[in-house]
């Protein structure tokens, strides 16, 4: 009976899936990008490559699971320590701008919770916005390690919450077009309406889409624990691919009921959320209570987000690689058994990526700027994993696993180059700016900080190895 209780059942491995992959924000960023057609783009990407990069993770999870199933293990497994390395600092370098975008997102909750409007983005400076963010930064360096237990908690809770937010969006926009009022705004509404535009800015938001749907790998490890992998594990991901399907394209179509998708605002990825729940809840004659709900969900669940992430990414980078490759002085821990130096390090990166942004004309085109900024790295660090996939079905007799993705050696490796392939291409064309018309003043400003950004966070991964060398030799 004790065995079977360690057991994880297919449809709890794919809730938990779910929490990671996908969000209500991460709707509201893509049906900005590309209005209705979003809906066709969300299909297309969960059938042709979330589906098997879901299953690529769990193969790569039952191979490594004596190391925990780690990203950087897996490419350590596969290419040896250097390399190892190298992919723990680049996901380690992904994570700066998405905890500082958290940071951003829990300022910009704060203005909403305030003022029950957008009016914070007219009165406040950029360098005040910037300040505040580094401000909740700092504070969640300090205040991580005292409530850490409590913070993972909440954020698994405000994760779930979410969700059932985002769930009873869907289902009350739609019960609303069969009330009296009830309308689309989005005329007219087509098949057409559905298809996207397939130019370069189509080109130049796949990364965001990809950004929004990668998070699988982290339930790579549990792959080992379910009864019968090879049936389960796929069961678990096609019931993930379902639900996000059910998500993502009744969400956006949602979205369409509430915004003109021809006539979208400016800073719809900057406030899209707290704009739906408004007039969700004006339509129900609720006023701003359902924006004060979402308001306060998002930045409880933001503000243990950024707890978690901190301390989580600041020990994988140190504990989790090969100690020749960073300066010692990176890798000390003070007498509580914490990488201050590594906090420190963190810290001023995140500090470096606010400074770059306060030069940009006003805020929401600091809060798209490093948004986009993930829509490149993320998809960047997920390379990582078709690699390491294509590596283990070259030499299948040395890498067996419990659970198997495509018996077939050569028709693995051909869907694990498919994904890589694609995803390479959207991280080249996310670094064109998405949300500037191309060859204005704001694009090549975007651009430039898109590259210098790219530079300091990849190219410090490779002076690091230096340093520790140099200091070895001294």
């Amino acid at each position: 009976m004790e065995e079977k209780k360690k057991f994880i059942s297919w449809p709890v491995l794919a809730l938990m899936s779910f929490v990671t992959v996908i969000g209500f924000d991460d709707i509201i960023y893509n049906f900005a990008n590309q209005g209705m057609g979003v809906i066709t783009s969300w299909i297309i990407l969960l059938l042709l490559y979330v589906i098997p990069y879901s299953l690529m993770v769990g193969q790569l999870g039952s191979v490594f699971n004596h190391e925990g199933g780690g990203l950087s293990s897996w490419v350590r497994g596969t290419s040896g320590d250097r390399l190892g390395y190298f992919t723990a600092w680049t996901y380690w370098a992904a994570s700066i701008p998405y905890v500082v975008d958290t940071a951003n997102a829990v300022v910009v909750g704060g203005g909403w919770l305030i003022n029950g409007n957008d009016s914070m983005e007219d009165t406040m400076s950029n360098s005040m916005f910037a300040l505040l963010t580094f401000v909740i930064f700092l504070a969640f360096i300090f205040l991580q390690q005292r409530f850490k237990k409590s913070l993972e908690v909440l954020s698994t809770l405000g994760g779930g919450a979410m969700f059932v937010l985002a769930v009873l969006f869907v289902i009350m926009t739609f019960t609303s077009l069969f009330m009296p009022n009830g309308h689309i705004e989005t005329q007219p509404m087509t098949w057409r309406t559905l298809l996207p535009k397939f130019d370069l800015h189509y080109l130049t938001t796949i990364g965001l889409l990809i950004y929004a749907i990668n998070g699988a790998e982290l339930v790579a490890p549990f792959v080992t624990r379910m009864k019968k992998p090879n049936r389960d594990f796929p069961r678990a991901m096609v019931m993930l691919t379902v639900m996000t399907i059910f998500l993502t394209v009744f969400g956006s179509f949602s979205l369409g009921v509430f915004f003109d998708a021809h006539n979208l605002p400016n800073n719809l990825k900057m406030n899209g959320s707290y704009y739906a729940f408004q007039r969700l809840g004006e339509f129900y004659h609720l006023g701003n209570t359902l924006m004060y709900i979402f308001a306060v969900t998002q930045i409880i669940y933001m503000c243990a987000l950024l707890a978690v992430l901190l301390d989580a990414m600041t020990r994988m980078l140190i504990s989790d690689t090969g100690k020749q490759f960073l300066p010692k002085k990176l890798t000390k821990l003070n007498a509580d058994g914490l990488p201050i130096n590594g906090y420190i390090l963190t810290t001023g990166l995140s500090a470096f990526i606010l400074l770059l942004g306060v030069f940009l004309p006003d805020m929401n085109d600091i809060f798209n700027w490093l948004l986009n900024l993930n829509g490149i790295i993320s998809p960047g660090v997920t390379c990582w994993i078709f690699y390491a996939f294509i590596r283990i079905r070259m030499d299948s007799q040395k890498f067996q696993s419990d659970y198997v993705f495509i018996k077939n050696d050569r028709m693995a490796i051909f869907v694990g180059w498919w994904c890589l392939i694609i995803t390479v291409l959207a991280t080249l064309f996310g670094i064109l700016p998405q949300d500037a018309a191309y060859g204005s003043s704001l694009f090549w400003h975007q651009l430039i900080l898109n590259i210098v950004g790219i530079v300091v966070l990849i190219g410090l991964g490779f002076v690091m190895p230096a340093l520790a060398k140099r200091e070895k030799h001294s």
